[in-house]
């Protein structure tokens, strides 16, 4: 593992994407322990890509056109009903108490884990990205792969744990303001749908 390693993974995790997007809705919505759930099912979200990946099924599907269309689509679909659910829900934003039931937390987990999963550019980019930092003809390629896709998502967590909490902090200001509650909610509907709109759009 190398700085340059760290350093690009960083950069990459730092930039706004719709797991961010989803793990401050709910940091904001449901508190520190929302945001931390979401936070945790986004990463287990990336497992399947690195997983592809070190299996080169991700060459498969940068090399098979309709394969790589379903699964944007599904992804694009995804993220719409997202976007949807939160503009027609009154009380998206409105949780209630941080303590969550199990169920709830559950289903927070579940919809972090499809926000990832549906999005096949990280499959792609894994299959780009994880190779740049793996010696030539290294007898042990698949474990180093596997490692370093590990420390990506440790990274992963430890990133979307950070701006959880920063998004709890700011619940109760948002919360004590409805027009606030409106707006925020709309801001993150609006951006998931730009997002979906964006992947749908997009070159392979």
């Amino acid at each position: 593992m190398t700085l340059e390693f760290l350093i690009t993974s960083l950069v990459v995790i730092l930039l706004p994407g719709t797991g961010v997007i989803y793990t401050l809705a709910l940091g904001i919505s449901g508190g520190l322990r929302a945001g931390l759930l979401a936070a945790f099912g986004c990463t287990l979200g990336i497992v399947p890509h690195i997983l592809a990946s070190v299996a080169g099924l991700a060459a498969v599907l940068h090399a098979s056109a309709l394969a790589f269309e379903v699964l944007r689509y599904i992804g694009v679909a995804y993220l719409l009903f997202i976007a949807w659910s939160l503009l027609k829900e009154s009380n998206a934003l409105d949780l209630g108490p941080e303590q969550a039931p199990a169920e709830k937390a559950l289903r927070i987990v579940r919809k972090g884990i499809f926000t990832n999963i549906f999005n096949p550019k990280l499959s792609l980019f894994f299959l780009a990205f994880l190779p740049q930092f793996i010696p030539a003809n290294a007898p042990d390629a698949t474990a180093r792969m596997l490692l370093l896709g590990g420390v990506f998502m440790a990274l992963t967590f430890l990133v979307f744990a950070i701006y959880a909490g920063l998004a709890a902090g700011l619940r109760r200001q948002v919360l004590s303001r409805p027009k606030i509650i409106v707006w925020t909610q709309r801001s993150f509907a609006a951006a998931l749908g730009v997002m979906g709109l964006r992947l749908a759009l997009a070159d392979r």
